[in-house]
């Protein structure tokens, strides 16, 4: 847990360490591509003025409590965060990135929380897939991924097909939205019943959102009154 501010000081002081020991490498052109997020770093750097081994030693000396473990670049590819970037001598390529520890488990076809809760990893998936610039024989790799980690957790195949239509057909034909006057609506979901209940609001400007309460810390959280 720890304090709300602990990221924003953790935040400050590595730019404070970046300003003071890789900026200049930047500066002199060392170092020609530096972009941190969390604890994952991609560096493109010039292999004539500079090597990996100093690199890493340097790096190693910025802080007593911060060790850098570099993975370096193998036939051309390198892996950073979910994508997988492939080095080819006049273009870059990339591809959907899985760590071997990915876990393919979603919220289950048959659990009782609302169907955007259980399609939300669905639809991130989809899109992701639609808007990377992927090959064809790539993308068709990433549908059969993504239809079998559905079917491991439940989905009947025509729920996902159905899902990337809805996907494909709103970034074909967007449609514009007021954000500033939309106004939201949360509704605590109980039942299919409650999905009735909304959908008078779907002509509506208002947007809903499903809240559940059936959750463990709910079901194992003694009364109020409980000494």
């Amino acid at each position: 847990m720890g304090s709300p501010i602990s990221g924003t000081m953790a935040e400050v002081f590595l730019q404070h360490l970046e300003h003071i020991y890789i900026r200049p490498f930047i500066e002199t052109k060392h170092i020609l591509f530096y972009t941190p997020y969390i604890d994952d770093i991609l560096i493109i750097y010039d292999t004539e003025s500079t090597n990996h081994d100093y690199l890493t030693q340097y790096t190693n000396t910025m802080h007593a409590n911060l060790q850098f473990n570099p993975t370096l670049e193998s036939n051309g590819c390198i892996n950073f965060l979910k994508l997988t970037i492939i080095r080819r001598n006049t273009h870059i390529k990339i591809d959907i990135y899985r760590k071997p520890t990915t876990a393919d488990t979603t919220i289950h076809f048959t659990s009782i929380h609302p169907n955007e809760h259980k399609l939300a990893a669905y639809r991130y998936h989809i899109e992701r897939m639609l808007t990377l610039p992927l090959k064809t024989v790539q993308q068709k790799r990433e549908w059969s991924t993504i239809l079998h980690i559905a079917q491991q957790n439940g989905f009947p195949p025509t729920v996902i097909h159905k899902l990337r239509h809805q996907i494909e057909h709103k970034t074909k034909h967007p449609t514009l939205h007021d954000s500033k006057n939309k106004k939201w609506a949360a509704f605590t979901y109980i039942s299919l019943q409650i999905c009735r209940v909304t959908n008078i609001f779907r002509n509506a400007n208002i947007r809903i959102a499903y809240k559940c309460r059936n959750t463990i810390a709910n079901l194992i959280k003694p009364p109020r009154d409980h000494q």
